[in-house]
This record gives C-alpha cells, sequence and structure tokens, in this order.
C-alpha cells in the first residue's frame, strides 16, 4: 500500500471529500433534540442465489411459524422497493458472491454484484467467501476489469462495484507502510490518526464507510470472522492477516470518531447458531462468537448486524457501558430483509438508541417478481443455460446435505466416492474424505424448472452442490496421522475447533467415535475395506486442495506426503453420477457412535 492511498482507506473517503471535518459539531444541551429518521435494509450471505433457491435452501419459517417458500433476486428487488423510503441506506454482510450457483460463478460472480448495485446497495463487509478466489480477484470485483484468465464476460468489460466493499479487520501482513503513511498525513492529524491505530496494521480494504442520510453522517464498520484463513484456500489470502473483530472494530470507531461521525453501524461476517424452527424475529441466538463480538465492541457503536451462520434473528444485548444495542442476521440466499428503523439526533449526531425497531421480513414469493431483475436473471440464465442444462446423471430419490446423527450426510457421502474413484488411478488413493461445509446443496429428484424430468440431474445443479472449482488431491499420511485428522473433527484440541464437523468418508473407510471420551481419545476401530488400520501403516488419502492445505482447522493434512493433484471436484463428481446410473441416496451408516 502507497502513504497517499492510507487515508484513503482508513477514513474511505470521508475527509478527503470535504464530507466530514476532524472536529465534531458541538451539542447545545439546552436545546430539545431535532432528530431524523434512517432506515436500514440489510442482506447476508447472499451467495450469487439470482433464482429462487430449492429444497430447504429455499424456505424459511415465518413470524407466523409457517414454512413458506422464499429467495430470488426479483423477489428480493420487489420486497426492497416496498421496505424502502427516502431515508433508507441498503446494506450487506458479506458473503454476496463466493460457493454461488452456476448463473452466477461462470463469470466469477459479476452478475450478482450488478445485481446488488441495481439493488442499491451501498455498503457491505466482505465475507470469507469474498476471498474465494483470492484478494486480487476481489480487487478486481471492486475496481473492475476484465478476468485475467477469462476475460470479459458477455457483458463486456467489468465496471466494477457500486457499493463500497469494507473490512477493518483484513491487513496486509507487511506493517512497514504505515510508519511512513501516518508521516505523510502531517500535523495534528497524523499524531491523532497514530494514537488511533496504535498496536495495529496496515489496511487492505477500507475500514469504514460514511453515508449521508437527512443531513447526518452514518459511519459504517465492515469486519470478516477472524477465522478466514482456516476457511479459505491459502494462497488467495498468502499476504493477508485477519484481526481480531473486537479490536478492528474499535480502532475503526476511534477513526470514525476523529472525524465526528458518532452514529455507528457494525457490519459483520460472524454470528451465531438459533434454535430451530423459531420466528426470524425471535431472539433465538445461542450466544456464540457474534454475541462476543456484539457485546464487546465500543460502546460508541449504536447497531451490529451480523452474518456467516446463515440464521435469522433479532436480539438486544448490552454494550461495555451496559447500555442496550441491537444485534442481529437475516438468514441467507436472499430469504430474509432486516429492516432496522432509527432515529439521529441532528445536533449531536448520535442515535437515539430507544428509538431502534428491527423487522425480519422474509423474502416471499407471493408478491409479483421485480420485472427488471426477472428480465436481468433471465438473460444470464439464457447465457449460461447450453451448460447448465445439460444432464449429467439420474437419481432414484432425493439425495440430501442433511447429517444424520454420525454427521455423515447421503451427499456428502456421494461426494466421497466419487472423489475416490477419480483418484485411484494417478493418485493411488486408498479413501476419501469430504468436507461437510463444501456440500452446499441437496440434490433433488423433482424436475427443476428447466423441464429436464424427474430424477435427472444437471450439470448446473451439480455445479450448485460443489461449486468451489477446488482441485482433487491425494497425500500419504500413516495411520497416526489419519487419527489425528479425525480427532480434529472435534472441539476441544489444540486447534480450537468451534463445534463438531464431520468429514465425509468413502464407503470402504470406516471407524468409531466416542461422544464422551477425550479429545485425542475419540476415534477408534478404523478399516479399510474391512482390514483395521495400523499406527504405522500409510493411507493414500483423497481429499480437495482446500483440506490438503489445512482449511477448516484440520491442520493434521499438512503433514502429508507425496501430494498428487488430479482433476477438479465438480469434475469428480459429474464424472460419477454418469455412471451406475440410476444412483441411489447412499446409507449413512460408514460411522459408528458410541456414548
Amino acid at each position: 500500500m502507497t502513504s497517499r492511498s492510507f487515508l484513503r482507506l482508513a477514513l474511505a473517503g470521508a475527509v478527503a471529500s470535504g464530507a466530514v471535518t476532524l472536529s465534531a459539531l458541538p451539542a447545545d444541551a439546552s436545546k430539545p433534540p431535532r432528530t431524523v429518521p434512517v432506515r436500514l435494509l440489510a442482506l447476508n450471505d447472499f451467495h450469487g442465489n439470482l433464482e429462487p433457491p430449492t429444497g430447504s435452501s429455499g424456505r424459511m419459517v415465518d413470524e407466523h411459524g409457517n414454512t413458506v417458500d422464499a429467495g430470488g433476486a426479483a423477489y428480493v428487488a420487489t420486497h426492497m422497493k416496498a421496505l424502502s423510503d427516502r431515508n433508507t441506506i441498503a446494506v450487506a454482510q458479506g458473503d454476496l458472491i463466493g460457493a454461488t450457483p452456476l448463473i452466477s460463478a461462470a463469470y466469477h460472480d459479476e452478475p450478482s454484484v450488478e445485481f446488488l448495485g441495481k439493488l442499491g446497495l451501498k455498503v457491505a463487509a466482505v465475507g470469507n467467501h469474498e476471498f474465494d478466489e483470492g484478494y486480487a480477484e476481489l480487487r478486481r470485483i471492486m475496481k473492475g476489469g476484465c478476468h485475467p484468465v477469462d476475460g470479459c464476460s458477455p457483458a463486456g468489460e467489468w465496471k466494477g462495484a457500486k457499493f463500497d466493499y469494507v473490512g477493518a479487520n483484513v491487513l496486509f501482513k507487511n506493517r512497514h507502510a504505515k510508519t511512513d503513511a501516518l508521516a505523510a498525513l502531517g500535523g495534528s492529524n497524523a499524531a491523532r490518526l497514530k494514537q488511533a491505530l496504535s498496536g495495529f496494521g496496515v489496511p487492505a480494504l477500507p475500514p469504514v464507510s460514511v453515508k449521508w442520510m437527512n443531513g447526518v453522517p452514518i459511519g459504517f464498520i465492515g469486519l470478516v470472522t477472524k477465522t478466514t484463513p482456516g476457511i479459505v484456500s491459502s494462497e488467495g489470502i498468502k499476504d493477508l492477516t485477519f484481526a481480531d473483530e473486537v479490536k478492528a472494530a474499535n480502532v475503526a470507531s476511534k477513526l470514525l470518531k476523529l472525524v465526528g461521525v458518532k452514529a455507528q453501524v457494525v457490519l459483520v461476517h460472524e454470528g451465531d447458531q438459533v434454535n430451530e424452527g423459531q420466528s426470524p424475529d425471535a431472539c433465538s441466538a445461542v450466544p456464540g462468537a457474534g454475541n462476543r463480538i456484539a457485546t464487546q465492541v465500543d460502546a460508541e457503536i449504536d447497531v451490529v448486524l451480523s452474518g456467516h451462520s446463515h440464521q435469522a434473528y433479532v436480539c438486544t444485548v448490552k454494550d461495555p457501558a451496559g447500555r442496550n444495542r441491537l444485534f442481529s442476521q437475516g438468514g441467507s440466499f436472499g430469504r430474509v430483509v432486516t429492516q432496522v428503523d432509527m432515529k439521529v439526533d441532528a445536533r449531536t449526531r448520535d442515535i437515539d438508541r430507544a428509538s431502534l425497531v428491527a423487522d425480519n421480513h422474509v423474502v416471499t414469493r407471493t408478491v409479483t417478481p421485480d420485472p427488471e431483475i426477472s428480465m436481468f436473471v433471465q438473460t444470464w440464465k439464457d447465457r449460461v443455460a447450453p451448460v447448465a442444462n445439460k444432464a449429467v446423471g439420474t437419481i432414484t430419490a432425493d439425495i440430501t446435505n442433511t447429517a444424520a446423527s454420525s454427521g455423515e450426510s447421503p451427499l456428502g457421502n456421494l461426494i466421497a466416492d466419487a472423489q475416490l474413484a477419480a483418484t485411484r488411478t494417478g493418485g493411488d488413493a486408498q479413501i476419501a474424505l469430504m468436507n461437510p461445509g463444501g456440500v452446499r446443496a441437496s440434490l433433488s429428484h423433482a424436475s427443476s424448472p428447466a423441464g429436464e424430468g424427474d430424477g435427472i440431474v444437471t450439470y448446473g445443479e451439480a455445479f450448485t452442490v460443489q461449486p468451489f472449482n477446488n482441485l482433487m488431491q491425494v497425500v500419504t499420511l500413516t495411520g497416526a496421522q489419519l487419527k489425528t485428522v479425525l480427532e480434529q473433527q472435534f472441539p476441544g484440541g489444540p486447534n480450537n475447533q468451534a463445534f463438531a464437523k464431520i468429514l465425509q468418508p468413502s464407503a470402504n473407510f470406516t471407524y468409531t467415535y466416542s461422544t464422551s471420551a477425550a479429545w485425542g481419545s475419540k476415534v477408534s476401530d478404523m478399516k479399510i475395506d474391512g482390514t483395521p488400520v495400523t499406527d504405522t501403516q500409510t493411507v493414500r488419502v483423497a481429499a480437495n486442495n482446500f483440506l490438503v492445505g489445512g482449511g477448516d482447522a484440520f491442520l493434521a493434512f499438512q503433514e502429508g506426503t507425496d501430494v498428487w493433484s488430479g482433476p477438479l471436484d465438480i469434475d469428480a463428481f459429474v464424472d460419477h453420477l454418469g455412471k451406475d446410473n440410476p444412483i441411489a441416496p447412499p446409507a449413512t451408516d460408514r460411522i459408528t457412535v458410541t456414548g
């Protein structure tokens, strides 16, 4: 980063534009406050779902406890227009792109980002999936230009996002640029900024964005989960580090205060799980990583809008000063729009927290889809149709990614079988393991709207299941190292796994785990083709490059030797779907669970 760009990144143009001064306006306590209304409309974890998502991904429990069909860009647009007024700022909490269906992924998610611009989005936090193709590709999406390998899309040269991406805790590993950048600012400003940034690093993205509404500035602080390095491929973010969310938010809050912005909103791509089946407006969040951030960030911050966990909740938490603070999330895949109404004191420029009202609106499909966005989606659908609608296999019934009590899912097991089949020749794989988070959707037996027929799987449907274009690899592990990999599925170990992530095994690999045993002693009775695995024998293990690189905290994979690289995971899956048709849902009996 050059010194001349540092202030722009630090204050997102607020000072350079003259829109905000370095001194806050004085408040006159003798005069009654004059408040102005501001409305926020928020989306999170859209994941490129331009078409209405299918299966369980396209259903949502509404405010009345009914499960309804929800989502789809044209329906999102209709609901957003109905909820918008002249006081509205549209925002988002990350994972707008990445892990997307083919209609978006085929063109490096430019269609999704263009749609969000048409929607009127103004500010978005980056999520971990914004880094799926690396930092350089994220910068291209932000700033414009054709893809360096695939060139321009059918729409022509990409013009860049029409909204601000912000990420206060995304830093360059090289910290040397900070001293020169601060010195270049000169005078008291540099001293004040240096104090605010004491002990912090050099931003790789704008930390904040300031938007004016009804004569008052609203400051938005972007944050992404600090676990990002463990859940994306390492090569694309090798020059970045991801700071603690609370520390970064507090630094960004100080920067906003330096320019007189007291109305502050955090957009954070981290959230909590919920108790199932609750209203989207219930405070059903089970306190976790999201709650830690919402309760610990600086008391100057008024609102925390979250994402990442794909849940819907509206909560009130206490800030460090003991005051109430809004903490909410709006599901995923465009199924919920979060509305936040507030009043801002026009003299003090601070939010009256007593005025905060939040409502999670389910994006139902009972409304008329927006005609402009419907046409936009259809255009991209037509462009990708020759590939997306190609039949690649048949199935006898739904094959879901819903986990059984063992942690296996029928679709996860099917993918593991496909990966083993694709890596036996060349890689000499003996077993395969698949990360459950990479199984993004279920396969439905019913025909899609494209009309291919019941039981037929299209390439587009297969791609929705496996959208990452990960490379299949095979590594050699000892039996003891393989056991450590399996132990790393569970919380309690040195890798700080937050919750169990059960790897999906190929059919020829079985083992037992105990729910009550201590970490390190949970896994036993590993067998390959019915033969026990010893600690000293070597095993050729197939997995995608994300896992082999230590993703999802499976660090023991990094001890593997003799790495062999094979086909893309989507190619392995599609090839397997084309054989032994029709395919029935695999049983979930490869893992035995004991108390």
